[in-house]
């Protein structure tokens, strides 16, 4: 059951004098990745095909980021008016395949793949909250407030799943530890640059993962600070079995501050000296 409905939005609250140019390449990218929610559902529905109460979760949650990626690619385009949004997601989605049929999950167990979808549902309530707080446009404040509240209840809803599973397959914390350092590596995979460049280039010119890589954490990392390291540190350590508070928390989310930083001033120095990589303008770093 959907929390809100697109149609709830204050759409005409929309103030084109308050856009930032450097957010709307961000937005057109997490459109396309949202909006591919259901064939995700898909892929959850035949690692977890005999446990039908999970199934039925995963098609909610779908149904919740479908209506995401429909939102953040109706804003865009108020905000970008020629930019065709699902013609997009559709060169988008012809060539970024997911395997819908897959036998066993690619983590190496169902607790695995509840840890992982744990890593991006913490993800995306942190980027979300950022994006909201980063900007001063009041309709894309209003979505990405009701997205980053979706987002952590679906963090929730992976969770309690992780942990009835956790009971049958007893994962190490090790093994916990991996999978879930894995999922935090792969956002530098081609889901995200390959999203940003369906989203912001033409079918003309050919795709460049390290340039949209760039073009898109180059950006996206400028709206992070370090509370929502933080708070993304916390669900995080819950997730593998450590207590989501505390010294060694602290310690981490530190460090983790750090090579955030330091990694969007490498993408940023890439960004610039790659004058084709430029959509929009670079929003000022903390």
């Amino acid at each position: 059951m959907k929390h809100w409905r697109i149609e709830q939005v204050a759409w005409d609250r929309f103030d084109p004098s308050k856009v930032d140019p450097g957010l709307v390449p961000l937005v057109k990218a997490a459109a396309m990745v949202e909006r591919n929610g259901d064939d995700y559902a898909l892929y959850l529905n035949s690692v977890f095909r005999d446990d039908p109460d999970f199934q039925q979760a995963a098609d909610n949650w779908a149904v919740e980021e479908v209506q995401h990626g429909e939102a953040l690619g109706k804003w865009a385009t108020l905000a970008d008016p020629s930019w065709d949004f699902h013609a997009a997601f559709a060169r988008y989605r012809e060539s970024f395949k997911i395997d819908t049929k897959a036998d066993a999950s690619i983590r190496g167990s169902r607790t695995g793949e509840l840890i992982a979808r744990c890593m991006v549902e913490t993800g995306t309530s942190s980027y979300y909250t950022a994006l909201g707080e980063g900007t001063e446009e009041p309709v894309l404040k209003e979505v990405c407030r009701l997205i980053a509240a979706d987002e952590y209840r679906h963090f929730k809803l992976f969770y309690d799943h992780m942990k009835r599973y956790l009971a049958r397959e007893n994962l190490s914390f090790m093994q916990r530890f991996r999978v879930a350092m894995g999922r935090i590596g792969e956002s530098e995979d081609d889901e995200l640059a390959y999203a940003f460049h369906c989203s912001n280039f033409g079918p003309d010119t050919p795709y460049d993962h390290d340039r949209c890589i760039a073009g898109y954490m180059g950006r996206a990392m400028a709206y992070y600070r370090f509370r929502h390291v933080e708070r993304g540190m916390g669900m995080i350590f819950k997730s593998i079995g450590l207590e989501p508070r505390g010294r060694l928390s602290d310690i981490a989310a530190k460090g983790a501050w750090r090579y955030l930083q330091w990694r969007r001033d490498r993408f940023r120095a890439a960004l610039a000296a790659n004058e084709n990589a430029k959509p929009a303008a670079l929003p000022a770093a903390a």
